[in-house]
């Protein structure tokens, strides 16, 4: 198809094919576009609850960021508190807007690198020991 301007149907197709794998390249290094990473039910079967051995829930698992923990619970009694490691220490809930705190009894929390706390906010339940550090890498 001679005569159709200054560029061939080829070169247009090969820039058209540049635009794109530029566009996936560009996609694919964003944040938060790693695979969907492993989802861990927190505490198993028995759930986010009390009278869980949550250091013994962590033992053999690796997690790495974009991993989602989920948490079930009943909310009558719990919720999640995502605290910092002080808080996790003292078992104490930031002031309101701080921290995240969840109360839906089915949470999924995706988790970015680093170490990240999270607590049971109700009287006493923290320091029986629902409370959870887990290290992402």
């Amino acid at each position: 198809m001679a005569g159709r301007g200054r560029g061939s149907a080829s070169s247009v197709a090969a820039a058209v094919l540049c635009a794109a794998s530029a566009v996936l390249l560009v996609v694919a290094s964003a944040p938060g576009a790693d695979a969907a990473g492993a989802t861990y039910l927190v505490g198993d079967a028995a759930g986010w609850t009390r009278n869980v051995d949550y250091g013994q829930w962590l033992a053999g698992k690796t997690f790495h960021a974009g991993d989602m923990l989920v948490f079930k619970y009943n909310t009558t009694y719990h919720d999640v508190a995502w605290v910092s490691k002080g808080g996790y220490r003292r078992c104490v809930v930031s002031p309101k807007g701080r921290a995240p705190v969840y109360r839906t009894g089915y949470d999924a929390v995706r988790l970015p690198a680093g170490t990240h706390y999270f607590i049971c906010g109700a009287p006493g339940h923290c320091q029986a020991g629902m409370k959870l550090a887990v290290k992402v890498y």
